[in-house]
Parts: C-alpha cells; structure tokens; sequence
C-alpha cells in the first residue's frame, strides 16, 4: 500500500511540476546537487536538489535563455522556445578552467592582498547598492544519522520518531519554510513573513529555516555561526587573521573577471573560516564563497567540520550582486552519534527598489500567514521551488502515516503502557507516570533527587509529587506538587505546597502559589547550593550555607505588559525563626569545629534574629530595550537586542510584623549588557544598586546580601557574584552599589604571540566592586584563561584573583566551566 500510495504522490508531483525541468551533471554524468537555474536578465529561478533535478517556472511561453550557475563550474547558457508544456532541459557541467592572472616581477605584494585590499574598500559601496529590498525565500532542512545508538547515559532514545531502519540510520528531520523578507540597512530592519512551513512528521510545521538564521552576510565584520561570530575573510582586521593566495581567474558569463582565493588562517583555531572566496574585479564585489569551519574555531565541539557556500548573481538593471543560493552542510560527532546535516536557502524575485512606508516595519520581525503550517501536498508541489528527492519524498509519506498513528489513542496507552512501568531503582531514583491522550502526568522525584548534608538537618533529603496537565498547544496548562523534607539530625518534617498557572505563550501570563515549611538560605539567592555545601561540609568541615525557617505562604504574578516589557509582583506572610546546629559529623577534620548557623556572628552561640511575624510584598519591571520580538502560531518571543541594555527596577515593603522595627522600604535596580567588539572580542558589564528609605536594624534576611564565594570553584553566576567576597561579611542594610565588568579577548591577544597562538586560550580580564552604607569600597581584579581544553573539548577556565579591602589584600584562583557561565 505504501508504494502505491508513493507512486501516487510522485505522479501528482509531476502533473503540477514546473514547465521546465531537467537533470545537471558534471562531465562523468554524476548529479550536481544546488546548481542556480534561473532566466537571464533576471534573478528569479530555482536550483537542482541533492540528485541534480530541478523543476523552472515560466510564467509565459516563447523563447527563453535558460543559465546554469554552480561555483567552480562553467556557466552554460541555453536558448529554448518554450511552446510545449512541460519542457526536458538537461545540462552537462564542466569545471572552470582558471588561469593565473600575469603579476608585475617589481610587485612586492601578494596580488591576492591587493584584491582583498580593494573589497574592502568598496564593501560599504556595494552593500548599499542592496540596501533595501523584498524577496523571496525558500528553504529546505535535512539531518540524517547513521548507526545511532540505541541509549544515551542510559536512556532509551528509540527510533527518534519513525526517522531510524533497521540499521538505526535514516533522515530524522526534514523541513521546508516559504516565505517573503524585507531588509532596509539604515536604519537596520529585517522583517519575515512565513507563507508556508513544514516539518516532516510533526503536527505544528514549524521548522527551523528562518531567513534570519542563515543570514551569513560575507559584508559585515563578523559573520554568526552556530553560536558563534566567525571574521569575515573581507572584514576590516581581515589580514590579522587571514593570509590571502589567488589561486586563479576566470570570465563569467557577463565576461566579468572573477578571481579565486585561498584563504589561510594565520592560526588554525581562530574564529576564522578556510576554503575560498571569489571576486569580481572592477566591482569588487562577491562572487561566490565556498567555506568551511571546524568546531574548534566555532568552539562547538559536537560539530566536526560545517562547510558554507554562497552563490552570487548580477543583476544589471541595478548593478548589484545578489546572493541566490546558500547551502549549509555539516558533520556532527557527539555521544555516539554520527550525523550529517544540510539547510539550503534560495533567495528569487528581489526587488531593489520598493516603496516602503513608515509602518512597513515594526517591532515584529517575524510571524506566520494564517494556516501556514497547515499546507497540503497540493500547494507545496505547486510552491516548492527545489524539487524533492525520492528519499525525501518517501519520508514525507512515511511520517505523515506514523504521525497519524502516534496521534492514535491506541498508540499513545500503548506508548504510556510500557512507559509508565516501575523500575526496581523508582523509588530511589524516581518515576514518572503519563498519560499522554489526555495530557496529564505524574512525577515522583525520588529520594536522591534532594540528598544533601548540612550542620542543621544532618543528612536531609525530599520527596515530591507532581501533577501536571496540558490543556493546549497554546501555554495554557498547570500543575501542582507537594516536596516533603526530612532532616535526620534535626528530625523534623517539612512540607511545601505549589501551584503554578499558565494562561498563553503570548502576554505570558504566569500565576505561583506556594505555602508551607521550609529551611532556607538567610540570601534567597543561594550563594552556595545545597551539593557543594554538602561536599564541603561533609570533606571539609566548612558549614558555609546558613539556614533559618520559613513558616509561610506566598503568591506571585507575573505578565508581559507589552513585548519586552514583563511586570513582576508577589506577596509572602511568613512565621520565621532561627536554626541551630544538630551535629558535628564530618569524615574528616574531626578536631575542627563548625561555625555556628549565625552569619552575623558565626563563633557565637546566639540567635541571628529573634523570631517573628511578617508580610513581603514586591514589584519590579525588566524592560528590553531595542528589543523586537517573533510571533509563532502558538507563542510569541522577545528577541533582545544587544545594542541596548536590559533595566531592572523595583520595590521591596516588609510591614505587618509586631515589631515595627523589621519594617522596611527598599528600592533596587539592575542594569546588564553584553557589547560585542569584532575582533576585540566581548565585553559585559552588570551594575547594581539598591537604597533602604529607612536605615534600621531590620532582620537579617531582609538585608542586601552580596553574592560571595568562599569555596575554589567559579561561583553560578560569575556576572552577578563575587570571588574571594565572604558570604554575608558584606550585608547592608543601607545604601549599596555593585559594579561587575568583564572582557573577553577571545583570540586578541594570546593569538598573536607565537606558539601561545597554538592553544587558542582566550585571555579573560575582570573588575568588580561593591560599596555600602558608609564601609569603605571592596574591589577585585582578575586574570583568566578561557577555552581551555584538549581537541574540540573546550570548556575550562581558570582565574586569578585579587581582592582589597581596607588595605587588606586576598589572592587565589578559582577554577570553572565556562559552559555554565
């Protein structure tokens, strides 16, 4: 039934096909894969998919000059009369012949510098020639494993969605995005429409092939890829970070001299790209570009090698060289996999001259046509400007079947049923039941989950219990849990209660509610988390975390008042009283003895804070500024944008207590930013300040606690924390300021001395301060080394750091992973 069924589909494909289609092939007959087909004069056409077919529309008969454009081959050109319908064009490719141009014996420089040099003097030129315009866009998203393995860290992955044979290879994901963009360069806007969207076996249709993201514009200084801004090979600093070798030329079709260059990364692991880029002479402009990077210089380990390549076209009306074809291919290796991947984009049909108005773009940069990924056969077969392979055909088929399965009541208890079974290690480790037709589950967490030592519980774990159910697509969903604490020193229980809201993805309306008992840190920040404080306390015998406890209940709100706009509100009654120690136990260090859980006086045998009764309630705002944002079928996103900071703003009021004098108004702030550099690198920066109305001497935990750090390892938030800062030594309850800056230099600076420029360290410097009430100001600077590594594997840093206060001055490294930064 599947072969008729396939049969059938390949039969409609061809009755709506384009009116003219054909085969490309080099000169042993083997398929070229991408080769621009397009009408001359013109830069609307198509390309050959994987197996060298492809499908052109016309949109009248008559006689037509068919182009053939593939980078590294000759450029045909055919004349057809275009009378009857449906027309075979095939094309036979060969590869350029190139020719060294004749250079001057009194020339001292490099012809290809010279070449480079002259792009990038006339690259602000010729991108403002395209510096406005509308196209179309299409593109398709194509991953294929091979030999996957059958469990991750000990996790079944199964067949990963119907994409897996019986070998465990196969295609296990395939997508395709129809859209129209429209780019004005000053000021910078980028705006997408998505006509259509689709993903091979999956309801929603919403793919990853935005025009935004694969945006490698060779013009701009640094180009983003996979996370990470590669040098453009003609970007400003070209040259400390290419050597450039002109490895031939040859004339194009418009008889235009086209130069090929070798570009040479001075050092292997920079951010740099190898492979070629081609130049137009006189222009000075791009022509093609056919690039690789590895993962050391994307620093992304899981990629072995990604390969760019760009196509270019003329158009003479305009004098402008526009891109019309972009493939993306790579090779990922990570935990057992072995998969390799292609997203391909063409772009038709620009129009550099439009007319555009002072609402054609807005704050949405993104959104999809009604039903747009809802699209049937019929109409991609119509739209789709590559035509699919038979591979990728069979797939479409295949997973539209499976989807209507896995969708299948019957499916899913069959699915739930071999699931939800219990494991001898469930209650240690935790369990989780589902019922996946009516969107509900149930979790345990297990008695692991929680473990942890510290001097007031003695050894302690929770257990919990959580019920969560979908209501839609949409973001409206809730759920509710219950955590139950044992301490088996202090032999007490303690429960909490949750319930949390959802209403949508949009404004992002979000409802907690909380109540119950708790231990917890005097900083509700948690300067130390609860495994190091164990590990430390357990082999060290340092009880760093301070607790008290927390009879309370407490709601919050939260809500987007506009996009990039979120308000924050929440108000707490809570009963609060002070911990003691219950034990001494450690396995090490028996002679020495804990501090005591006051971390105000932490050698004293008295209370921190006496216990009381009190109400918290609190309001803040995150503004975004510059922001913009996408809008999906289901979600809506806010898109940051770097240029600008990101403000914090709010108020804190404690009031409600017998004691007045634990009532308390603060005011705080938060300022952060990220400013990338070029070549430089990356800068950061997070200010913070705070101001009690009223200087009294409230209870502790309602004091500003600077986030310090006591232990040898990088604290959770390097941004927001101290080093060598003594975990509470620094609470006020005053005014207070904090100042975080870090630069990266990435490659800057190591990269240029011989032999360091090997190890691709990247250099780390940092400053931060804090200033409170009237103490004098606590300041450290740092040193670092980043990407540290062996290979690929790249993710340790190391830091020396200089603290002073007071005149007194504290030195040490600490050690980290920058992953977690």
């Amino acid at each position: 039934m599947k072969k008729v069924t396939l049969l059938l589909f390949v039969f409609t494909s061809i009755v709506l096909s384009a009116q003219i289609k054909g085969k490309v092939t080099d000169k042993n007959n083997q398929p070229l894969p991408y080769v621009s087909i397009y009408l001359e004069s013109s830069l609307t056409g198509t390309t050959t998919n994987d197996n060298g077919w492809y499908e052109l529309d016309l949109k009248k008969p008559g006689k037509h000059t068919i182009v053939f454009q593939f980078l590294g081959f000759k450029t045909i050109k055919k004349t057809v009369n275009v009378d009857i319908l449906p027309l075979r064009l095939n094309a036979q490719m060969t590869e350029e012949q190139e020719f060294l141009n004749e250079v001057e014996v009194s020339s001292k420089e490099n012809p290809a510098n010279k070449i480079i040099r002259s792009v990038i003097a006339n690259k602000e030129k010729n991108a403002n020639k395209a510096g406005k315009y509308t196209a179309d866009f299409y593109s398709r998203g194509l991953f294929k494993i091979k030999d996957a393995p059958k469990k991750i860290l000990g996790r079944e992955i199964g067949d990963l969605g119907g994409g897996l044979d019986s070998t465990r290879s196969g295609i296990i994901y395939l997508s395709e995005t129809i859209s129209k963009i429209t780019y004005q360069k000053k000021p910078k806007n980028f705006k997408e429409i998505i006509i259509a969207s689709k993903v091979s076996g999956r309801d929603n249709g919403i793919s990853f092939n935005r025009a935004a993201e694969v945006n490698f514009n060779l013009y701009k200084n640094q180009v983003p890829v996979a996370n990470a801004n590669l040098f453009s090979p003609i970007s400003d600093y070209a040259f400390s970070y290419y050597r450039f070798k002109l490895e031939g030329s040859f004339y194009d079709k418009n008889n235009k001299l086209i130069d090929k260059i070798k570009l040479i990364p001075r050092r292997e692991n920079d951010r740099v790209f190898g492979g070629h880029i081609y130049i137009v002479e006189d222009d000075w402009a791009v022509y093609g570009a056919d690039l690789t990077a590895t993962g050391a210089q994307i620093n992304n380990p899981a990629i072995d090698v990604l390969h760019l390549k760009q196509n270019y076209n003329y158009d003479a009306k305009t004098k402008i060289w526009a891109i019309i074809l972009q493939t993306i291919d790579f090779k990922v290796g990570f935990l057992g996999f072995n998969m390799k991947g292609r997203f391909s984009a063409s772009y038709s049909n620009y129009n550099f001259e439009p007319n555009f108005t002072e609402n054609t773009f807005d704050k949405e940069i993104l959104s999809f046509e009604k039903d747009a990924t809802k699209k049937d056969s019929v109409y991609w077969n119509a739209l789709r400007s590559v035509p699919l392979t038979l591979e990728e055909k069979k797939d479409y088929i295949e997973k539209d079947s499976i989807k209507l399965v896995h969708n299948s009541k019957k499916y899913l208890d069959s699915v739930d049923t071999q699931r939800n079974k219990l494991k001898m290690l469930s209650p240690v480790l935790g369990y989780s039941y589902q019922n996946s037709n009516e969107k509900w589950n149930i979790d345990y967490s297990g008695i692991l989950k929680n473990l942890g030592f510290n001097t007031i519980q003695g050894y302690n774990s929770s257990i919990g219990f959580k019920y969560s159910k979908k209501i839609n697509d949409y973001g409206n969903n809730w759920n509710t849990s219950i955590d139950v604490n044992y301490g088996f020193s202090e032999k007490k229980l303690r429960p909490v209660a949750y319930f949390s809201k959802s209403w949508n993805n949009f404004d992002k309306p979000r409802l907690n509610i909380s109540t119950g008992i708790t231990a917890t840190q005097f900083d509700d920040r948690n300067p130390i988390s609860n495994f190091y404080n164990s590990i430390y306390t357990l082999f060290g015998k340092r009880n760093y975390a301070k607790y008290y406890e927390k009879s309370f209940a407490k709601v919050d709100f939260s809500q987007e008042l506009t996009t990039g706009i979120r308000f924050y509100s929440s108000l707490e009654y809570a009963h609060r009283k002070p911990l003691f120690n219950t034990t001494d136990y450690s396995f090490f260090n028996k002679d020495r003895i804990f501090e005591t859980n006051n971390p105000v006086n932490p050698t004293g045998l008295i209370a921190p804070f006496n216990e009381h009764n009190i109400f918290t309630a609190e309001v803040s705002t995150r503004i975004y500024f510059g922001n913009k944002y996408i809008t999906y079928p289901n979600a809506r996103y806010t898109v940051r944008n770097h240029r600008y900071p990101t403000l914090s703003i709010g108020y804190r009021k404690t009031f409600g207590s017998d004691n007045i004098n634990l009532h308390s108004d603060l005011i705080f702030s938060r300022l952060q930013q990220n400013l990338m550099l070029g070549n430089l690198g990356d800068f950061d920066y997070n200010l913070r300040g705070g101001l009690f109305l009223n200087k009294k001497d409230i209870a502790f935990m309602d004091y500003y606690h600077p986030l310090g750090n006591e232990i040898d390892l990088a604290p959770k938030n390097r941004m927001s924390s101290f080093n060598l800062l003594p975990y509470y030594e620094f609470s006020t309850n005053d005014k207070y300021g904090e100042i975080h800056t870090q630069h990266n230099f990435k490659g800057f600076l190591l990269g240029k001395i011989p032999l360091l420029n090997k190890l691709n360290f990247h250099t780390i410097v940092s400053a931060k301060s804090y200033f409170s009430g009237e103490r004098k100001p606590y300041t450290e600077y740092s040193i670092g080394l980043d990407n540290i590594g062996w290979g690929k594997w790249r993710f340790l840093r190391v830091d020396y750091v200089q603290s002073n206060y007071n005149g007194n001055k504290q030195n040490g490294f600490v050690f980290g992973i920058s992953l977690f930064d």
